[in-house]
């Protein structure tokens, strides 16, 4: 399975652009809704990313969560998600159902509350 279709690295690429943009002008980045959920098939990782580092394409942002008990912000290398194999060697998915209802940071407060994503 592609985990970034072209329509999904479009967005995230777009929301990096915006970002990068406002923080160059000394303004607060957007908070914005994840665009696509990855996860493992064969364990408790989870990934909720909202945007792509417009300068270096194999860096997202989003909410992280190695099913640990410690979820955070933070950004991870796509290369590394591509690449990565589970407990059984399966690959990471992408959560085809998804559709966020709420911006990155209140996913990342429930998070911290329940210690893993709830998505």
């Amino acid at each position: 399975m592609d985990l970034f279709p072209q329509t999904i690295l479009d967005q995230l690429i777009a929301n990096g652009r915006a970002n990068q943009a406002r923080m160059e002008a000394g303004k607060n980045t957007i908070d914005y809704e994840p665009v696509v959920k990855l996860f493992t098939p064969d364990g408790g990782a989870t990934w909720l990313l909202t945007e792509i580092d417009p300068d270096d394409r194999d860096i997202a942002f989003g909410l992280c969560d190695l099913g640990l008990g410690y979820p955070e912000l933070g950004s991870v290398r796509i290369s590394v998600l591509n690449a990565h194999r589970g407990r059984l060697g399966l690959p990471i998915e992408r959560d085809l159902h998804f559709k966020a209802n709420a911006p990155i940071s209140i996913y990342a407060e429930r998070a911290l509350q329940a210690g893993g994503i709830i998505a």
